[in-house]
């Protein structure tokens, strides 16, 4: 056998074994619907642990690792306000085992705060269920002669720019909160943003800022402290957690409701009976006593959705942000 024949013969039993293994590759990467999950299912969280988002997934996970008959591990991917953990999940395999924590941040704020998103929110994800969704506590520095918003909004209003509100940083729903309240108020606070909740929450309670819309798990331990004072919650009804404090809207300002939430999504193009059955699954957790009960205590709202409802909800999100940010002259990155 010559070399030219040799070669052809080798390139044809190549050619041949390329065909094999890719007629192959359908065979091996379908599953079973009926069998689904086979294994575990990682779910990446983009923000470090310990905070809020963490606790919902890993609450979350915890439940569906047990129902599922699957380990549900959490990949904390902080950066970016979420932007990071979102680029590795929109990028990984639809396959139905990579979920995504979303939130206001990644699927509401991000995509109206950056002029060259790293991903897109709603045609890189598959949306499966929102969990729950979490009203920020209103909290003024005792010193600040506030007692509800009706107050709050004339002392801005008599004060333009002096009073100065704390964030954990430029672009979160602290910020968001108070630049919509603004708007719809007609007020001016100043914004002195910081570099997470810790450094803002030790500069509120020091007196060095006067206000701050934020997590009421962070700020209710400090309000029955004495060390702040709660006016208001941001969501659209009163909390079971503390039923006292009035919603801004009942307070006065009507139609304000904001806040952070809490969704499951997956990179676009996950198998239908995997995000069906996801999806059944977070709904029968956020309505199960066990898991309404955490949520409640920690004045988090369990909601659990359709994917349909999901996805609505998320274009929805982006639409009302964006309005806000550019009424606010808040220019994108």
């Amino acid at each position: 056998m010559n070399l030219n024949t040799l070669l052809s013969t080798g390139r044809c039993v190549l050619a041949g074994c390329a065909f094999a293994v890719a007629g192959l590759a359908p065979a091996q990467a379908a599953e079973d619907p009926a069998k689904y999950p086979s294994k575990a299912i990682r779910f990446i969280v983009p923000f470090p642990p310990g905070g809020g988002n963490d606790t919902i997934a890993r609450l979350v996970g915890q439940q569906m690792a047990t129902s599922l008959g699957q380990q549900v591990p959490i990949d904390n991917r902080p950066g970016a306000a979420g932007a990071l953990g979102a680029q590795l999940a929109a990028g990984s395999p639809a396959d139905g085992y990579t979920i995504f924590l979303a939130g206001v941040g990644s699927h509401g704020l991000n995509p109206n705060l950056t002029k060259k998103p790293l991903y897109d929110p709603v045609k890189d994800f598959d949306a499966i269920s929102l969990i729950a969704s979490a009203p920020l506590l209103v909290v003024v520095h005792p010193s600040l002669p506030v007692k509800s918003v009706r107050e709050l909004v004339a002392l801005a209003k008599a004060r333009p720019g002096v009073v100065n509100y704390a964030s954990n940083g430029t672009g979160g729903s602290s910020h968001m909160a108070v630049e919509l309240f603004d708007m719809m108020a007609g007020t001016r606070m100043t914004h002195i943003p910081y570099k997470g909740l810790g450094p803002a929450l030790t500069e509120l309670m020091a007196g060095e800022v006067q206000v701050m819309f934020s997590s009421a798990v962070a700020m209710l331990p400090q309000v029955k402290a004495g060390r702040l004072r709660a006016i208001a919650m941001t969501g659209s009804k009163r909390s079971a957690a503390i039923p006292d404090i009035p919603t801004v809207a009942e307070a006065g300002l009507k139609g304000y409701e904001t806040g952070s939430w809490y969704g499951v999504v997956a990179p676009a193009g996950t198998p239908k009976h995997a995000i069906d059955k996801l999806s059944a699954e977070i709904i029968r957790i956020t309505k199960s006593p066990q898991v309404t009960n955490k949520l409640v205590d920690e004045a988090v709202i369990p909601v659990g959705s359709t994917p349909a409802e999901f996805s609505a909800y998320i274009k929805s999100e982006i639409a009302r942000w964006g309005k806000v940010i550019k009424q606010a002259k808040i220019q994108p990155n």
